[in-house]
């Protein structure tokens, strides 16, 4: 993690956590997806695992474990195309919400870093 206050780390689902209270993040089986839930978030001071609907990949970015810009978009745009093929196998491909996606990833790639809350 990055030197300074500690980072809250947006989970989905209206979540956020403290980024140094994490301890594991384990990925969801197949049949346990759904409805966007990805991964379970263990955090120190709560018992059990907390659903987030991010993976763990981008949980981690967020973290600033890995590089943060380029890695972190690539991350964004895989989730998203992987959604998209989810939603297309089981019939529920929403047209207006790949839209609202699509524009927020696209408009975090010219945000000023200046911009950013964390």
């Amino acid at each position: 993690m990055t030197d300074g206050a500690p980072r809250m780390i947006f989970l989905g689902f209206g979540k956020y956590v403290r980024a140094d209270k994490i301890y594991a993040l384990e990925p969801l089986g197949e049949g346990e997806r759904g409805h966007g839930a990805r991964t379970r978030v263990y955090v120190e001071g709560i018992n059990g695992a907390i659903v987030a609907s991010r993976t763990e990949r981008a949980i981690i970015a967020a973290m600033g474990s890995t590089p943060a810009g380029e890695s972190r978009l690539l991350d964004d745009a895989l989730e998203l195309a992987q959604r998209v093929a989810e939603a297309a196998e089981q019939g529920r491909f929403d047209v207006g919400d790949l839209g609202r996606r699509a524009r927020r990833l696209l408009a975090s790639t010219t945000r000023d870093e200046a911009q950013q809350l964390f």
